[in-house]
């Protein structure tokens, strides 16, 4: 189910691994391999994670699974996972027509995300499944800049969408825009770009769904950036082009300091404060202030077609 140990290179770089993991993950393959136990558990969770694929937004349930790993392979047994995986993904991007261009920025989230771990922990591992099983059960697509997965609306969006004229009901199929991390400034044009690239890619590639909506559920929607930082920031500009749902009621401190900083668990006192976006997650904790997660959403009829869209192919 994994490639050889002298091809395995090969596709740890395909999928942006960062190389001082691959040396440790070809040497753990044999851990994996070798043992009759760890091949079960490895075809099972590959099973599990392909399972009911007509149902967007189901959790395979991998936590639980990757609990069974042996103690060497604890932290990286979910990588191999889906590296087992990665030729069924790429089959089903195929049967969809989609370019192999997209499909590879798209499944190299694995390596962005063993980047996020080695910055926060200083090892090689990758603890994020639930996240990751979304792109390779063909949920999650990455178009430019941003990430694009295929949803439902959820009750309270849902009649946020309606309220404003938008034929929809829980359940409606919406797309959810992510912010991955390692992409360069979230700049309006690179949204513009990311957003004309979604809307010929979802009617092309998965006609029956027609979502109606693109939603964000993010602290960066949290309207009270808009007094930490300036009205042309980036940010302020992203969230603008979004009509609030709803805000969370509990507070989401350890969002930003994780996806800011890189760690939910530093102390709020040592945060650095280099760029504006730092100074600005630092000072209103700092100040007593609690961040919240905002949910957003625009409708998708109003993102114009563009011409051509050489990105993709």
């Amino acid at each position: 189910m994994l490639p050889d140990a002298e091809d395995l290179p090969e596709l740890l770089l395909d999928l942006a691994v960062p190389h001082e993991d691959i040396n440790e993950l070809i040497a753990l393959r044999r851990t994996v391999t070798g043992d009759p136990g760890s091949r079960r558990l490895l075809a099972e969770c590959v099973d599990e994670l392909f399972r009911g694929l007509d149902e967007p937004g189901r959790d395979p349930g991998l936590d639980e699974r990757l609990a069974e790993a042996p103690r060497s392979a604890h932290d990286t047994f979910a990588a191999f996972v889906f590296l087992a995986a990665h030729p069924h993904t790429v089959a089903l991007h195929r049967e969809r027509g989609i370019p192999a261009g997209t499909t590879r920025r798209t499944l190299a989230d694995l390596g962005r995300q063993m980047a996020v771990h080695r910055r926060r922990h200083g090892s090689t591992g990758l603890r994020s499944p639930r996240w990751l099983a979304r792109h390779f059960r063909g949920e999650v697509y990455q178009l430019g800049r941003l990430q694009f997965e295929r949803a439902r609306l959820g009750e309270r969006t849902a009649a946020a969408v309606a309220a404003n004229g938008v034929p929809a009901r829980p359940g409606t199929a919406c797309l959810n825009l992510h912010i991955p991390d390692f992409r360069g400034p979230l700049t309006p044009a690179a949204c513009d770009r990311s957003l004309e690239q979604a809307r010929d890619f979802f009617p092309l590639h998965f006609p029956e769904e027609q979502p109606v909506a693109a939603v964000c559920h993010s602290w960066l929607l949290d309207r009270q950036l808009r007094n930490r930082l300036p009205a042309d920031s980036h940010i302020v500009r992203f969230q603008k082009r979004f009509g609030i749902a709803h805000e969370d009621t509990g507070p989401a401190d350890t969002e930003p300091v994780q996806f800011v900083f890189g760690d939910p668990g530093l102390p709020v006192a040592g945060l650095p404060g280099r760029t504006s976006v730092e100074r600005a997650v630092r000072d209103h904790l700092l100040a007593g202030g609690h961040w919240y997660i905002g949910h957003g959403w625009f409708p998708l009829p109003l993102v114009a077609r563009p011409e051509s869209n050489p990105s993709n192919e």
